[in-house]
């Protein structure tokens, strides 16, 4: 389990940019041919983890919990088995937020904007990978997005970027009665992507548009 020790105000930061630097060098802990994980070593804050391929599929949830390379937590196994089966060579995690928290009631209460800034870049980059020029993103966050107030804000910010690099959105096993996409833990390993339409979800449910 991870608690967070402080607020990220209170961290110094590593800026997204000098984190994907140091993740393509070489790491004693891990294969860093297989695995992107940024920044390459444990923190209170994570923008990405997952496998190198020609075909990922971005796996968007609320925030990172204790997963490593090599030492995957259950939610991240089922988002790797479900990326398999929809015909995906490898996964990349990714949060709409980047502090690290097991329990989403350990989330900080005020969204640090230096922070998301950071993860707004990691998102942008992992929407820049693939041959085909059409991302594809799988929306994971659960009705967890509920816990904070800022969190709608923050996938509003995603969901421009992906306008912008021609992002195809999808969702997995049943949506909530209010409507917000299933969490990956205890989905099927043969559960289909379906298709997703962000912006509409975020006007029904937050009036965010």
């Amino acid at each position: 389990m991870h608690i967070p020790s402080c607020n990220t105000t209170q961290l110094d930061l590593v800026c997204f940019d000098a984190a994907l630097e140091e993740a393509s060098r070489p790491n004693p802990y891990y294969d860093i041919t297989k695995w992107l994980y940024v920044p390459n070593f444990y923190s209170e804050y994570r923008y990405i983890l997952g496998t190198r391929g020609e075909k990922p599929l971005i796996c968007v949830g609320i925030n990172p919990s204790t997963a490593a390379p090599d030492a995957l937590d259950n939610t991240l196994k089922s988002v790797e088995r479900v990326a398999h089966h929809n015909g995906y060579d490898s996964f990349l995690m990714f949060n709409v937020y980047a502090q690290r928290a097991t329990r989403p009631d350990d989330m900080e209460p005020i969204c640090n904007q230096a922070l998301h800034q950071e993860n707004l870049k990691a998102f942008d980059y992992l929407l820049s990978l693939g041959r085909r020029g059409q991302p594809a993103v799988w929306a994971a966050w659960g009705a967890i997005v509920e816990k904070r107030d800022y969190l709608p804000g923050c996938i509003l910010d995603l969901v421009h970027l992906g306008e912008v690099r021609n992002a195809r959105w999808f969702t997995a096993g049943q949506r909530s009665k209010k409507g917000h996409p299933h969490h990956p833990l205890y989905l099927r390993k043969d559960s289909p992507l379906e298709p997703f339409d962000p912006k509409k979800y975020l006007k029904d449910i937050f009036h965010k548009d």
